[in-house]
């Protein structure tokens, strides 16, 4: 069986929205978009194409599906990221959409069974942005890995990732975290069960 693995790009107070380009998400009048590039160097661009260069689908939730299909089809042929994206088979979750522009795309109304069989069908199956995707899939406990880098900047104000609704749910660290030259830091995580609470930290200090 394959795993589903979140990459995002977030901000210290969790803003993942439009971080590629300034007219990339201006919903509910966000005006930083584009802000990830300031901290971009060749140590995190190329563990991030590392990654891209490892999934073999992408699971997109229908507003960041939209952002893509709109760019990566007609981005440079030698882009090895549009290459990549280009050629592996979509997934976008909608319940509206009928006719997917984006040449290798199917869409999941119902979300849930369909990340299951994807699952099964692919090693590793990437989900970019889609804030709101990403909340149903860790309510249905289908979220495998999680990507998360962390970039020292601050909005008050965007799309955030852990925002009200969040589904309770703890994670452990899969590899040690990493740290960028121009301040960007690399966070993986595997999901680990249940949220653990009620813990006396004085008890658990005497433990140590």
């Amino acid at each position: 069986m394959g795993i589903i693995v979140v990459d995002l790009f977030s901000t210290l107070d969790g803003v993942y929205q439009a971080p590629g380009r300034a007219d990339e998400d201006r919903e509910g009048g966000f005006e930083f978009g584009g802000w990830q590039a300031p901290y971009f160097d060749k140590e995190s661009g190329e563990a991030i194409g590392a990654g891209i260069d490892r999934l073999d689908a992408l699971l997109l939730g229908r507003k960041t599906y939209d952002i893509f299909a709109g760019f990566w089809p007609t981005a440079p042929a030698d882009d090895p990221i549009a290459a990549r994206f280009n050629s592996v088979p979509k997934y976008v979750a909608s319940r509206t959409l009928a006719e997917p522009a984006w040449a290798g795309t199917t869409v999941l109304a119902d979300v849930a069974s369909g990340v299951r069989e994807i699952r099964e069908r692919h090693d590793e199956t990437h989900v970019l942005g889609s804030g709101d995707l990403f909340q149903t899939l860790l309510a249905e406990d289908l979220v495998d890995r999680l990507n998360l880098w962390l970039y020292p900047v601050t909005f008050g104000t965007g799309k955030r990732i852990f925002r009200d609704g969040t589904v309770p749910a703890a994670f452990a660290v899969a590899q040690p975290p990493r740290a960028f030259p121009k301040g960007a830091i690399w966070l993986v995580y595997e999901r680990a069960g249940d949220v653990v609470t009620g813990v006396d930290i004085e008890a658990k200090r005497a433990e140590t």
